[in-house]
Order: structure tokens, then sequence, then C-alpha cells
């Protein structure tokens, strides 16, 4: 058989746990060249000889040498490792992407992709005028459907779309910012050849809702908390930003090589634990932390794999991360992150996850797990342009407490969900020495994060318990305790809102 179109990666593990001696099997050591397990007889059908089958196996990488491993397999080789090594439980390599809403709407058309065309439209800075490139324009002909097409506005902040048309009606038309702006919305639009549409630029000066329900931390503030943020990768040159270190935890690159855009995990660092001052820098809710980076992204990619997760999830156990943050998700339940996790509980490490972004569908893994705290998105009218694209992220139920606050629309939701937190319009740093708007569970996760980090700031005799469960248990009861409900429900923010 044609055997190397057959061979697919997976993850090696102990039936239970993360690490057992049956790990330690020779055949299971990284090695350049695959191994070849031994042949075993496979029943065949009625009146036919067992057939004698062999296989091989190509192990990538491993956590440690009892523990996880990365490998290639062939059929034959998953086959005979029930019998060579039952010790051994064979997980398939699941990818995992970013929890922020912008994802989600980029990536739904069922059609139409990114086009170029004949409807000509630009797009430009509101104070000065000026092209704005790398704008993404997204326009619905049918929102229900994802029906459309999107482009991203070159260097005079044009884009062309929809070929043989030069005027359209559109039920929604979205405008994604670059650094540095707020974004843009409309709905039953009719968009012609020649229009212009302008963005506001952020003014630092003015609270987002982040700021404006816990105003500005002092720089001490999560002082002797230790926070990993598992993500694309932090822009470690920012001037709001202080690293304590930054590791590549992506299977195949180098461990050094820090090069990435890290757009998403430098907004995710900002929230937890920037230390600017308005008006011309940010300050996140704990800028005394000390904050590690683990990048599970690998450079020009969109998903990150289980298995370097749970390899950045066990590096950040092993620094002395107090709590972890997870702004990233997938649907599909999966063992290995599940270990890892589990792990971590069991040595004192809490993750903090996002629900997704999914528009109310059921809350995505990690988040669901029961051994994290999962956070939905809140939003609240007022603390963004009327024109932004959060516009549209506005939706029932309001709270009981406040009118203006909602979940957001796109927030995933379900009796997992402990917390929401601050997610829709949220300001935070960005690459190059910027700063950026983003909505999504991916921004309400690291908001709990750094709330609590404050708060265990606060009671260093939490700090002071030993490293297990009893501490992560310690640290779960401090945010629930410290959260209050807004009248959404329990499927849309658990226990509430921390104050």
């Amino acid at each position: 058989m044609g055997i190397g179109s057959a061979i697919q990666q997976y993850i090696l593990m102990p039936r239970d746990g993360l690490r057992d001696k049956a790990m330690l099997d020779p055949l299971l050591h990284p090695d350049r060249q695959p191994k070849l397990l031994s042949a075993m007889l496979r029943a065949q059908p009625k009146n036919k000889e067992p057939k004698r089958v062999t296989g091989q196996i190509k192990v990538i990488d491993s956590v440690h040498e009892d523990g996880m491993k990365l490998a290639e397999l062939t059929p034959e080789a998953i086959f005979n490792l029930r019998s060579t090594l039952p010790g051994v439980r064979v997980v398939p390599v699941i990818h995992y992407r970013t929890a922020d809403r912008r994802y989600f709407v980029e990536s739904v058309f069922s059609r139409a992709g990114k086009a170029s065309g004949d409807l000509e439209i630009s797009v430009r800075c509101r104070s000065t005028g000026a092209p704005l490139p790398g704008a993404t324009v997204v326009a619905f002909t049918n929102f229900a459907e994802r029906e459309g097409a999107t482009g991203t506005t070159d260097k005079m902040g044009t884009v062309r779309l929809f070929p043989s048309r030069n005027s359209i009606s559109l039920e929604r038309l979205l405008i994604y910012p670059p650094h540095g702006y707020w974004g843009f919305s409309s709905k039953d639009a009719r968009v012609s050849s020649g229009d212009k549409f302008t963005l506001q630029p952020i003014d630092l000066a003015r609270d987002d809702l982040l700021r404006d329900l816990y105003g500005h931390s002092e720089m001490s503030a999560g002082t002797g908390v230790v926070i990993g943020v598992i993500d694309t990768g932090v822009a470690n040159t920012h001037p709001d930003l202080q690293l304590m270190s930054a590791r590549n935890m992506v299977t195949g690159e180098k461990p050094n090589d820090d090069r990435t855009s890290g757009d998403h995990g430098t907004h995710v660092a900002g929230i937890v634990a920037s230390r600017g001052t308005a008006p011309t820098g940010l300050r996140g809710l704990a800028p005394g932390v000390t904050l590690r980076s683990y990048r599970v992204f690998g450079i020009g990619k969109e998903t990150a794999t289980n298995y370097d997760i749970a390899k950045a999830i066990d590096q950040a156990v092993a620094d002395g991360c107090h709590l972890i943050n997870l702004s990233l998700g997938s649907d599909t339940r999966d063992f290995a992150l599940e270990a890892s996790i589990n792990d971590a509980y069991r040595s004192g490490t809490l993750s903090i996850c996002a629900t997704g972004n999914d528009y109310r569908k059921p809350v995505l893994f990690p988040a669901a797990f029961q051994e994290v705290l999962a956070v939905s998105a809140l939003g609240q009218e007022g603390t963004f342009p009327v024109d932004s694209v959060e516009a549209f992220d506005v939706a029932d139920p309001h709270a009981s407490s406040n009118k203006n606050r909602f979940i957001g629309a796109f927030s995933n939701i379900g009796q997992e969900v402990a917390l929401t937190a601050p997610g829709v319009g949220i300001i935070s740093t960005a690459p190059q020495q910027d700063c950026a708007v983003m909505s999504g569970t991916s921004m309400a996760c690291p908001a709990v994060t750094g709330c609590l980090a404050k708060a265990l700031g606060e009671e260093p005799n939490l700090l002071s318990i030993p490293a297990d469960s009893n501490r992560t248990e310690a640290f779960i009861r401090t945010a629930l305790r410290k959260a209050v409900q807004q009248g959404f429900g329990v499927a849309l923010e658990g226990h509430g809102l921390m104050e």
C-alpha cells in the first residue's frame, strides 16, 4: 500500500495522566528515522488467512522523556500499538483558533471569499482624511447565510469588490480597522463605486469599557503573581509591556525564534499587564505581575495544535505561573489538552479560558472543561462609537443592573460559563508600539486574568499556599467571591462580573 500518503500526526500519551514509564519504551524516543513496529496478525474476512501487518512510527517531539509525544504513524502502527504498547493512548492532533470575534465573521462566507471586482470604495481617517491601508472590509449581501465578499484596502485606502457591479445593496457592511482606529458598521446600506467611509482614531484619553469598569490600576497591582499568556506571541518591544520571558513552543520552529505579528497575543497581554499612562499609553488591570509569553501559533499560521498548547501549559507550570490565559478554542473535545489542564490544576495553576465567538453556540474547549474558569464577553453601550463594528455586537437581554450592558452577540454561552468580563470594544496594546480595538471572548478572558491577579496581589497569603489543587481552588473561590451577577442569567454570565 502507499504508506507515505497514509502517515498522519498523532499525540501519544499515557492512558492516565501525563507521565508514565510506558512512555520510556525505545520505540517512543525521538528519532529522525521511522521505526518499524513489530508485525502482528490482523483477522481477515471469513475463509481467508490472517494478514501480517507492520507499521511505521516516527517520534517528532516529546514534552518529557516519560510524557506526551508528537509522532507520525501509519494506520498499521496505530493498530499494532494496541498490543505492543497497551499503556499508550493515541489521540488526534486538534487545531485551535484565537477567540476574537473578527475571525468568525471573516471566515464564514459560504460561497464568496476574498475577491476583486468593479465596486471600488475607499476608507479614510475621519480626522485627517488620509487613506487607511490595511482595513478589512466585510460586505454581506445575506448575513444569515454568510454570503458576500471581503477584501483589504491597499496603500491608497481602496478595495474592489463584487465583479460586474458598480452598486449593490448590503445587509451589513463591516470595516475592521488597522491599528489606531475604531471600525465602522452600517446596516441595510446601498453602496456604490466611489463611496468613502471614515474611521475614528482611538483617543487614549477616553476610557473604554475595561477602564470604565475598573479604572486605572496602580503600577504595583498584581505584584507577586506570575501570568502565562499562551497565544500568538507578544511584541516584546512595545513600550507599555514588560515581559519576563518569551518562549516559542511551536514544534518545528527554533525555540528562540520570536518572529511573530503577535497582534492577538499582544492585545491580550496588554489587557492584563500593560504599564503605560494615558493619554499617551495604556494601563492594564495588573501592571505589577510577572508576565510570561508562550507562542503556540506558528509563523503565518491561523491555528495552534493541542500538542504545542499542552507543551506550553507544561512549561508555564514549570515556570511557576499562578494563572494561565487561554484565549483560544475548538469545538472538538480534546483528551490531550484536558490532561494538561488537569495536571496544571493539580500543580496549583489555574487556567482561564475564552468561551468562543460562534454567536451563542455551545462553549468551546478548553473553556468547557470543569477545571477552568470559562469567560463570556460583556459589552456596554456608550463605551464605543455608535457607528463602530461593536454596534452589531449589541444583543438582548440587557442587564437588570444596568440597561446599557449586554452579553456580546458573538459570545458562546452555556452552563460551563463561570464569569463574564469586558469583551466588546476593548483598547489594548498592538505590535509596532501601537494600540488597537478588538472584541471577543479573547478579550474578556484576560480581563478576568488581570482582575484576579490584582485581587491575588492584595492577598499574598493565597500565593503562599503550597502549589497543589488546594491553591487552585483558593484562586477559583477568590474569583467567584468577587463576582456580582448582572441579571443576564447563569448561561450567559455564570457567577457574574468581578468587581
